[in-house]
């Protein structure tokens, strides 16, 4: 498979079946209980099938790290089209600690699997840090958020709360680090 020659329709969902697979997999936490074989006949693809798309463990993990990512940019896009600059952020940055609580499994499968992957993590959190930094430029733009503070702060809180997933209590802290993260980057009058 060459990246500038797209799929057939049939390929492409029988890809996009081996990614969900592995998503529901992931989530569970039951990654290294499987074969890595055994994603090919519980996504219902043939084994060949599995390696032509993705021949490792880690090449799995690492399209459905890109796919997550992309799925979390394209959300931040979403907003910003569609909503007023401070409600798009706010939403962008509550959505993703939904997502973070969703997919707690998924996301300590995917730290384990790439740990040695430090370009392609860096590569996502790139990403996310630009759609971040869109969100707070039309806010700051807007009037709505202060000029001082960048991307990179709102970047280190959800990191920070990422890290502490395993914490009692998660969740209502990291809906109130939000609300700090929100309040102190709203512009004083």
């Amino acid at each position: 498979m060459t990246a500038d020659k797209p799929l057939r329709a049939d390929a492409r969902r029988k890809r996009e079946a081996l990614l969900a697979k592995a998503r529901e997999v992931f989530d569970a936490g039951d990654f290294f209980d499987l074969r890595f074989d055994d994603f090919a006949r519980l996504a219902g693809v043939g084994t060949g099938t599995l390696y032509r798309h993705f021949p490792t463990r880690e090449a799995l993990a690492e399209a459905v790290y890109h796919e997550e990512v992309g799925a979390l940019c394209d959300r931040a896009r979403q907003l910003e089209a569609t909503l007023p600059a401070a409600e798009a952020l706010a939403t962008f940055l509550r959505s993703v600690i939904d997502h973070m609580d969703a997919h707690k499994g998924l996301a300590r499968t995917l730290a384990t699997l790439m740990a040695d992957r430090s370009g392609v993590l860096a590569e996502g959190s790139r990403a996310l840090e630009q759609a971040v930094t869109d969100l707070v430029s039309a806010a700051v733009r807007d009037g709505a958020v202060r000029d001082d503070v960048g991307a990179g702060a709102v970047m280190m809180a959800l990191h920070g709360i990422g890290a502490a997933h395993d914490r009692p209590g998660w969740r209502a802290e990291a809906d109130d680090v939000i609300t700090l993260v929100l309040d102190g980057l709203r512009r004083l009058l």
